[in-house]
């Protein structure tokens, strides 16, 4: 199926036509860009086309001829993001040989990923992504803050995003926005909110009920107090008990243990233990068949302060999950990679839910929309909230434009609807703004909003 292509849009080849591959076809097609996808797969790539209007084409993305026929040589973009960390460096590699794109490459090999500058400087790519190292990173700030469901970071960590389900009872039920605001002793603006499937970007006189869950973004020296102000528990958990030896496990039992939190895994491949056993010498590694409902209570399940299951079969991990929370208070996260029965899987109030198919696209969707903006300001991060239904991105500003040097109040009336400046970071100083106060070049800015797309800081303005 060939594709028509929008004038705005950039011209990218996708290699992959996996998890990661066609999430990253769902949201470019809707953005407006050229796409060929390439597979060696015919099924994946029929059903790619079937479902969007792109070019697929069934072979070796690495093959000269292959790249050749995708239209390498007018390409913008390349992506790499086949199962294979080799194959997806040599289709980078062959790529930027033939073409004058920029190029992509998921990495997912720990050796790989220690080396993410040498390969980024001497292949030239524009990004080098790890989903499981990702993954782990994300399930880590979790675990720091286990009342969170969510925790997205900003501003090279000096500002993160918490989303956070309001129970019955808690001190923010009954309470408007600008109530909550004047209670809090540091500064804090809560971004969306979701009630019974609605998402609203509140303003203040939005009064909060319990069962909502909210997002709220703040200096990250701000968050705990938030927590404590409201009711919420801020202390990290003590322990982890992660059942599965993935890369995801090995890069998350990394990130704990350097955090002071005590790691014990359970893996059955006795081989895959021992590895672990050398990478990870401060873990207590368990040689065992982690679905064992003996086994898990024998290594501590009902004390845990908290439980990963990251095995590689998203049932699997959901059926843990829901043992867990049945039989323990342990926090629990849960790793899904596929996309089947979404609605049925949000029933289950898992709590915590990563995907790392959307935190690697949400990485590269970020740096396709700077690559189409060329004017100003570029985006640093983008992250999507509620099932896509909102965005949040922080943008770098680049030069003077519009929206610079005016007071926000000024503003106001020209901004779009359903969309806050959610925090200025001004040489590291989070400021969650005031009517008074300016967007600066040198700044980045953080927008939340239900408008989908935005790509550049000016799109804020009607």
């Amino acid at each position: 199926m060939s594709s028509k292509k929008d004038k705005q849009g950039l011209k990218i080849i996708i290699v992959g036509a996996g998890n990661v591959g066609s999430t990253l076809v769902e949201q470019l097609a809707h953005e407006g860009h050229d796409i060929t996808i390439i597979d060696i797969v015919a099924r994946k790539i029929q059903a790619i086309t079937d479902n969007y209007d792109v070019m697929g084409i069934i072979g070796n993305g690495a093959s000269y001829s292959v790249l050749m026929e995708a239209g390498i040589e007018q390409a913008d973009l390349m992506i790499a993001v086949t199962e294979a960390d080799e194959l997806n460096l040599l289709c980078c590699t062959v790529a930027k040989r033939v073409g004058r794109c920029a190029a992509i490459a998921r990495v997912r090999m720990p050796d790989y990923s220690k080396e993410v500058q040498y390969l980024q400087e001497q292949l030239g790519l524009a990004l080098v992504i790890n989903p499981e190292m990702e993954t782990a990173k994300e399930a880590a700030r979790i675990l720091a803050m286990p009342t969170a469901l969510e925790v997205m970071s900003f501003a090279h960590g000096q500002a993160e995003m918490i989303k956070l389900a309001i129970p019955e009872g808690n001190g923010l039920a009954g309470m408007t926005i600008a109530e909550m605001a004047k209670k809090l002793p540091v500064s804090a603006l809560v971004c969306a909110v979701e009630r019974k499937g609605e998402v609203f970007i509140p303003s203040g006189s939005f009064c909060l009920e319990s069962g909502d869950t909210l997002s709220f973004a703040a200096p990250r020296r701000n968050i705990r107090v938030f927590m404590d102000t409201f009711g919420f528990k801020s202390r990290r958990v003590r322990d982890t008990l992660i059942v599965g030896g993935s890369k995801a496990s090995y890069y998350l039992a990394q990130e704990l243990l350097h955090a002071g939190i005590a790691v014990k895994i359970i893996e059955q491949n006795r081989n895959r233990c021992e590895e672990l056993s050398v990478l990870l010498p401060k873990a207590v590694i368990i040689n065992g068949d982690g679905t064992d409902e003996a086994l898990l209570k024998e290594e501590g399940i009902e004390r845990a302060d908290s439980f990963v299951p990251l095995t590689g079969i998203d049932e699997v991990n959901i059926i843990l999950t829901l043992y867990a929370k049945k039989i323990s208070d342990a926090k629990v996260i849960t790793k899904i990679n596929r996309m089947n029965f979404k609605s049925v899987v949000n029933s289950l109030e898992l709590g915590s839910v990563i995907y790392p198919r959307y935190i690697t696209a949400e990485a590269i969707v970020a740096y396709v929309r700077a690559r189409s903006e060329s004017r100003n300001n570029s985006i640093e991060t983008l992250y999507h909230l509620f099932d896509h239904r909102v965005e949040a991105i922080e943008f770098v500003v680049d030069e003077s434009s519009e929206v610079t040097g005016r007071p926000l109040m000024e503003m106001r009336q020209q901004m779009k609807k359903e969309l806050l400046i959610a925090f200025i970071n001004r040489n590291g100083h989070i400021i969650i703004p005031g009517g008074s106060d300016t967007i600066e070049v040198g700044d980045t800015v953080m927008i939340v909003t239900k408008h989908t797309g935005l790509q550049k800081l000016t799109d804020i303005l009607n």
